[in-house]
């Protein structure tokens, strides 16, 4: 059957629309839960160690299960990994909010199952089907990730004050629901579009030959090296942010807090900024160093002229934006298969999340054992220098 442009092209427009709307559901649900964390635990009589595991868990649940959604999503299909995605994030925002412990550590642990299939699915839709747009379409994917946990961060604590903190949880399941409504058709439209699952058949076998298999491992490496410092240092200062603003400078609580805003909001510009960038030719490589050095001034800022935290702050905030769709990207763009994708990207997400998991813990541990921020941020600093280097050296130009 032939298929018009006009109708392909509004067949593309439906599935974009679909994946921003998944993208809603992979990072919202998550930012939910600290705006209210005070009131869960004290309705659920949660303790110190409740409420810290009841937080980490689905980051753990990135790195430990990357590994095995991705040999699912392999056999299974994108498509059918989203659908599969949806549900258990729409299943564990619903069991997250029941009011009891068990229900909440289960609920959690589905929500972040869910987005880790989210997390290995979206990228090799983006990958096989917007190949030619894949920074313009990871940078949207990005930015509503970002659009969505800022949504819901704001809107939570209104919703808890008027209907409870259960059903204000509870009601980010609409999301869901309203992607789920969505994707079905979208996905059923994928699924006859590749029936194979759009992974040919030598991308499937081992006939790709040995160099192109050392040039993917290498780049699968670099970026897995790149996407551990910039997803621990962004865990590290989302927790420890406040706490060294107010213990460097003398801010309030309050004011720590709020001051971190701008943090998250940035990324959205970064985000959208970079495909353009790209789209004017500007290289990798130009990218990615000014990055890694937008995201180096706020260790910097803080150790060197605290007076300039704002300044660290707003060019670090959306360098963190702007280093994921860089990333993801390279990825998309320079794997020979669909397959390569796949399992380069589950390298990079274990790899990313695993230190994501642990930073800010041992972050913590070696403020507390050196009675400072200057370690600790010296620490983030030079994991931030290898960082730039594995980005520098993985967007090397190509013939």
């Amino acid at each position: 059957m032939t298929v018009r442009p006009g109708a392909a092209a509004r067949a593309s427009g439906f599935v974009l629309l679909a994946l921003m709307l998944v993208a809603l559901n992979l990072r919202g649900q998550l930012t939910s839960l600290p705006t209210v964390v005070d009131d869960v635990t004290a309705d659920l009589g949660l303790s110190s160690a409740g409420v810290g595991l009841l937080t980490s868990i689905p980051i753990l649940c990135f790195a430990v299960f990357t590994p095995a959604v991705s040999v699912v999503v392999g056999r299974i299909g994108p498509e059918r990994a989203v659908l599969v995605a949806l549900t258990l994030v729409l299943a564990g925002t619903l069991l997250r909010s029941a009011g009891t412990v068990p229900a909440a550590l289960v609920g959690t642990a589905l929500l972040g199952v869910g987005i880790t299939v989210g997390n290995v699915s979206v990228p090799i839709v983006i990958a096989r089907d917007f190949r030619d747009r894949a920074a313009t379409v990871t940078g949207m994917y990005a930015a509503t990730m970002n659009v969505g946990s800022t949504f819901t961060t704001m809107l939570t604590v209104p919703l808890a004050t008027a209907f409870g903190w259960q059903w204000a949880l509870a009601g980010w399941g609409l999301l869901a629901v309203l992607a789920l409504c969505v994707w079905v058709p979208a996905g059923r439209e994928l699924a006859e579009r590749h029936p194979d699952g759009g992974v040919p058949r030598l991308a499937r076998g081992g006939d790709v030959d040995a160099d192109a298999r050392r040039q993917v491992r290498r780049l699968a490496f670099l970026l897995a090296v790149a996407f551990a410092g910039t997803s621990s240092s962004y865990y590290v200062m989302t927790a420890w942010l406040p706490s060294i603003l107010a213990d460097r400078l003398g801010m309030d609580p309050v004011a720590a807090g709020a001051a971190t805003g701008p943090f998250q909001l940035l990324a959205v510009v970064a985000a959208v900024l970079v495909p353009a960038a790209l789209a004017r030719r500007v290289s990798f490589r130009a990218i990615g160093l000014t990055l890694s050095v937008m995201w180096l001034s706020l260790p910097l800022a803080l150790l060197l002229a605290p007076g300039l935290w704002w300044l660290g702050v707003a060019l670090a905030g959306a360098a963190q934006g702007g280093y994921f769709t860089v990333l993801f990207t390279l990825l998309a763009e320079r794997s020979p298969s669909v397959a390569a994708v796949r399992r380069g990207s589950a390298v990079v997400q274990t790899a990313g999340y695993a230190g994501a998991a642990t930073a800010p813990t041992l972050i913590g541990a070696v403020h507390s054992a050196t009675d400072g921020w200057g370690v600790p941020l010296a620490i983030i600093t030079a994991v931030l220098t290898v960082m730039g280097a594995a980005l520098w050296a993985a967007s090397r130009p190509v013939r």
